[in-house]
This record gives structure tokens, sequence and C-alpha cells, in this order.
């Protein structure tokens, strides 16, 4: 139904441009301002957002003289704030009967004064305020202390509310079904522009306004200049990404993270002050590794310079070495590279009175025993698995391309043929020995030799299996007393953390050090071990505890096993930082190598006592 708006509607619409409205605004009941609205009868009462309540504000804040009113005068402004519930902004409509007075919103203060002002004012839903379903408000906010709602009936633009509040897009609201001759007029709105904007909603029927009109909450910054505003997009604030930031990783690696953070220029000369001690730090283990490669070379250089006092003296007897202590000496030193197949084959000998012949028998019948199926496949993958993990840093073991991968491999598997008469399997760890002998020897000659040191009482109680179980908890015994007597601290440290030498001590002496300690170290340990016996093996075990002893101290027993393993975090950082190997032996990463293994092996010579074992090995193994 369409309605023609009265010359005096117009003047009251236009006078009303300047009139503010108070809004139900929520707040905190602290913050005080003056209210124009209050009394002191009613100062404490809650204030009642209805039409009389708007009229008497009215009544009390308008001039009297109706033809003083100007468009551009500024009005009286309020600062209500109120605790009501509502927060709904009330609109002006002028789609209703001006001929029609509402007795409901008719004030005795304002009297028939205002009854034709107010004749086209109706607080209806703003779904019947849109001309067309196409038409949508848009909202314009100016800076003022206080928001206001200015109408403005002098003009009939399409309905379109503005705000300013910093996006562009404009304010969305479902179209109306119905339809008017009359646009309503734009909507302004004015408030802060860094205030915290609130959806105003409708609470009645009889009290509404259109959903897109923002209402903000005040503030006291100084008014700028206006920008649209669209509406936010509801929804929950991103969360931050999980793990350091892109700044995180180069900045405050010097500061802890409990501490406040550090100034720009400060952190920038701790990072470079970090830069320089770790350049510094590789180019001193650099130093240091190559120190000790010229020490190396200086110790195989004398070797070989020794080589013939070997040939004229050793090798015709070599059992002169237990008579002469310098030979004996000269024996811990090293055997030559060149007479080390000899001289291990004859301090080894020959117990089990093998043949030459013997290797071949026992590979024909593995080889037999694979053909047919009868070889157990899970004794192949724990040979394989075994191999994988043989002396890899020196590449001639590997499956693809190692020259000595198909030998490794036949004698472990006749290996295993000569233990089986015997009821015995295969022991994860023998691949280490038998690559050992490889290197050294032929095939037949280290064959045999693997047989006869295996046959030594210590080693064949640690390859025996279950049945040997007695004999190895009496080595651990064995093991604990003379580290007891030798490093009591280190002994202790073991006690209070429940760590018994079944935890390590197999990991050394089955592959007879070779995981664990660099390869020119571990051929310097043969080369004595083969010559002294089982004894050697206990005492180069507690010169590793001995290098170890500094780093064995830690307060919980994970990670004093982790140490023990090779497997310590900080080590193998440290390692990857200096750029050292890390697929040899695996205490490398803690700094045992050739000459820190023998300047404490040799230290011990202060305690050691060969007469010391032999009471204990009768005491433990009397029948031995």
């Amino acid at each position: 139904m369409s309605h023609v708006v009265s010359p005096l509607a117009s003047r009251a619409m236009d006078t009303l441009a300047n009139i503010p409205v108070s809004v139900s605004i929520h707040h905190v009941s602290s913050f005080d301002l003056d209210d124009a609205f209050n009394d002191t009868d009613d100062a404490d009462l809650p204030y009642i957002f209805s039409p009389d309540a708007i009229r008497e504000e009215f009544a009390r804040n308008m001039p009297v003289e109706d033809d003083s009113w100007d468009e551009n005068e500024n009005s009286a402004s309020t600062g209500g704030f109120f605790d009501d519930s509502n927060t709904s902004v009330s609109t002006l409509d002028i789609n209703s009967d001006p001929q029609i007075a509402h007795p409901e919103t008719e004030s005795p203060v304002v009297g028939s004064a205002l009854s034709a002002y107010f004749s086209q004012i109706s607080l209806s839903t703003p779904a019947q305020e849109y001309e067309s379903p196409g038409e949508h408000p848009t909202a314009y906010i100016n800076h003022h202390p206080y928001p206001n709602v200015v109408i403005s009936a002098s003009e009939s633009p399409p309905r379109q509310v503005h705000s300013t509040s910093g996006l562009s897009q404009p304010i969305e609201d479902p179209p109306s079904n119905t339809t008017s001759d009359i646009s309503a007029p734009p909507i302004l709105v004015t408030q802060a522009a860094k205030s915290l904007p609130l959806i105003a909603e409708p609470a009645s029927n009889s009290l509404s306004t259109p959903q897109s009109v923002i209402v903000s909450t005040l503030s006291s910054d100084p008014p700028g200049p206006s920008v649209p505003l669209s509406e936010k997009p509801q929804g929950h604030r991103p969360n931050r990404p999980v793990g350091p930031t892109a700044l995180e990783k180069v900045r405050s690696k010097t500061r802890p993270s409990f501490l406040p953070p550090k100034p720009r220029q400060e952190d920038d000369k701790h990072m470079a002050d970090w830069q320089h001690m770790m350049k510094l730090s590789r180019a001193a283990a650099e130093k240091r590794r190559k120190a000790f490669q010229e020490r190396r070379l200086l110790r195989e250089k004398a070797i070989e310079e020794s080589l013939h006092i070997w040939e004229t003296e050793v090798v015709p007897d070599w059992r002169v070495v237990f008579k002469k202590p310098s030979l004996r000496k000269l024996w811990w030193r090293g055997i030559p590279t060149k007479l080390r197949a000899s001289m291990w084959e004859k301090a080894v000998g020959n117990p089990l009175a093998l043949n030459k012949d013997h290797y071949r028998t026992c590979l024909s019948r593995a080889k037999r025993a694979l053909a047919s199926g009868v070889f157990p496949q899970t004794t192949l993958d724990l040979i394989e698995r075994d191999m994988s993990t043989t002396l890899s840093a020196l590449h001639i073991f590997h499956p693809q391309s190692g020259p000595l991968y198909g030998d490794l491999k036949d004698m472990l598997s006749a290996w295993v043929v000569s233990r089986s008469d015997e009821g015995l399997g295969y022991t994860f760890g023998a691949a280490k020995i038998a690559a050992m002998m490889l290197i050294n020897l032929p095939n037949q000659q280290a064959f045999i030799v693997m047989r006869n040191l295996l046959e030594r009482h210590c080693m064949r109680s640690f390859f025996g299996g279950d049945r040997a179980k007695e004999d190895v908890e009496a080595y651990y015994r064995i093991f604990d007393t003379l580290l007891a007597d030798g490093m009591p601290k280190i002994y202790f440290n073991f006690k209070q953390h429940q760590i018994s030498p079944a935890s390590y001590l197999p990991d050394w002496l089955i592959p007879l050090f070779l995981d664990h300690l660099p390869f020119e170290a571990c051929a310097r340990v043969w080369d004595v071990l083969l010559l002294e016996g089982d004894s050697f093996l206990y005492r180069a075990s507690l010169g590793i505890l001995g290098v170890l002893e500094p780093r064995l101290f830690f307060p919980e027993k994970k990670e004093l096993l982790e140490l023990l393993k090779g497997e310590n975090k900080a080590a193998l950082d440290v390692a990857k930082r200096e750029g050292r190997p890390l697929d040899g032996g695996k205490y490398e990463i803690y700094g045992v190598d050739e000459e820190t293994l023998w300047e404490r092996i040799d230290y011990m010579n202060d305690w050691w006592k060969e007469s010391t074992w032999t009471r204990l090995i009768q005491r433990e193994l009397p029948d031995l």
C-alpha cells in the first residue's frame, strides 16, 4: 500500500536528523558517564526501552520551538548506557498511514504537538521496510562521541545503510516481499572508529531494527576519516601453527625459552658469537683429527720398521714372546699387516685338530641343504640380517657390490652346519668374527681359526645358547668383581641404577668389539686377545668403561643404557655437527679410539694381576 508524506511530516523527518537516539549497548557497570537520561529518583532503576520512554526522552531533549530546528544544527547528545539485555535499535518507518495515530506511542508530555510529526512513525519488523527484494541496506558511520540514528525524508534514495568501520562490502539483509511507492530514507549511524561492533537484533514485535545496522561501543579515540564497513564473518580465531616459526628457527638460539626475549641487536651479536664458537669448535676438532692421524701413521710406520725383529725372533718360534718381555711388549704394540695371518693362526692353534678339508666338507653339506630346502629359513634370514650390519664402513660385504659377500655367506653357512652336530644354531654377531677372519686370512684358514677361537671357554659360553647360561652368569660375576676392585665409582653407579653386565657385556664380547670400536683399534685388540686369551677380553672391556667414565654418571637409567648402546643423542648431534662418519664403531662418537683405549689399558697395569683372574676363574668355574 502506498502512502503520501505530508509537508509537516517531512519537516519532522528533517528535524529528526540531528536528534540523538539512545541505543542499548552492553557495558561494564563500573563505566561511569554523565547520563543525560538519569534522574535522582530512578538512578538505580534499569532503563526500559519502550515507545513511551522514547517519546519522554524526545520531550526532554528536543527544543520547544519547532521553527528553530535546523537540519545542520547540532543537538544535545546523550550518553545513556543501560543494563537491559535488549540490544536492538529502533527504526523509523514511513509506511504507516498518516491519518492513523498510534495511541500506544503518544506521550502526555509531548501531546498533540508531536502527534502530527510522528503520525507516520511505526515500529515494525525489518522485513516490512524494503521497497523491493533487490534493495539491501548499507550503513554509513560518522565518528561521533555517541551513537545516534538520523532519518531524513527529504529525499527518496534507495534504502541503503552505510557504515564506516573499515570494510567496503555492503551488509546484506534478506529482502521483503512487500512493496511501497515511497523509498525509505538512508540511516546514518555515528560511532567511534575503533569500537567493537555489536549486531543489534530485534527483541520484540513492537520494537525492532534491521539486522544490517551495526552498533559499536564508544571509544575515546578522536574521530577519523570514514571508510566503508561490511559485516565480519563469524568464526573461530585461527590457531597458531604447531612447531617453531620461521623466525624462531633462526632467532634466540642463545636464549633459554623461560627467559624474556633479548633485543634484536643483542640477539644478533650473540648469534654471531655462537656461530664463531661453532666454527672454532669444528676447526679444533679437525685439528685433533689430523694430529691423531699423524700419530697413527707414526705408530704404523714404527710397526713396519720392526718387521725384521719379527722375522728373525718371533716368526721362528712365536712362544718366545712369553719368555722375553721386550718381545711381548712388541706384540702388544701391534702385529705387522704382512705377518698378521700367520701370527693369528699360530696364536690360536688347532685344539680341535681340524684338517684342511674341513671347510670344504662343511660347505658342501650346507650347499646341499640349501638346494634341497632343508636349511632353516629362519637361520638364513638371521644370517642375512647379521651380514647387513657387518663392517658397513668398509663396503666389502655389501650384498650387491661387496667382493667378499659370497665368501662370508658361505663361511657362515658352513659354520652353522659344523655346529649342527652339537645341536647348536646360529648366534647373532658371528658374522663380525667371520668377516675379520676373511679380511686377514684365506677362506679355509679363516674358517679353522674361527672355529678354534670360538671353542675357547669364555667365547663358547656366550655362543653356547641356553645350555651355557650358568657359565655366562659366572662370567658376569667375575666381571662385576673386577669392576668393583678396579673402578669402584663405576661399579656403585651401575648398582644404583640396577645395571648388570648382562645389559652391555654380550654386545661387546660376542662380536669381539667390532660393533663399538674403530677398525684399527679392533685389529690391535685382536692381536693381543689371540695371544693372551680370555683374560684380555675383560681387560679391554674395563678399558672401554674407563674411557667412558666421565659420561657414565647420568641421573636416569634410560640415558645410561642409551650411552652404553652407542645411541646417546647429544653425542650423535656433536658428531654430525663436526662432520664425523657414523657408520664406523658406535663408540667413535664418544672419542674412543685406538690411542685413548690403549692409554687406559696401560694405566690398568698398576692394579691388574693375572693371578686375580686365575683365582676368580677357580672360584666361579671350578670345573674349568
